[in-house]
């Protein structure tokens, strides 16, 4: 089975798995809790949007200081 967007390229974007697996998660649950606060309904599953978002750039990790 072939995946869009390869694991991989979603990966070098982000440093590793474990970072982007918590980037899309929490990206995924906002998106969720504003359609829901919004009652909106979704065209698409959040976590789907959050990974489009990873593989586009729109979603970067920025460190805190």
């Amino acid at each position: 089975m072939m995946l869009y967007p390869p694991m991989a390229e979603l990966v070098k974007k982000v440093g590793s798995r474990y970072l982007l697996v918590n980037l899309v998660a929490r990206r995924a649950r906002e998106i969720s809790q504003k359609a829901e606060e919004a009652e909106e309904p979704l065209e698409r599953k959040p976590i789907s949007t959050a990974i489009d978002e990873v593989y586009t750039g729109k979603l970067k990790i920025t460190e805190e200081q």
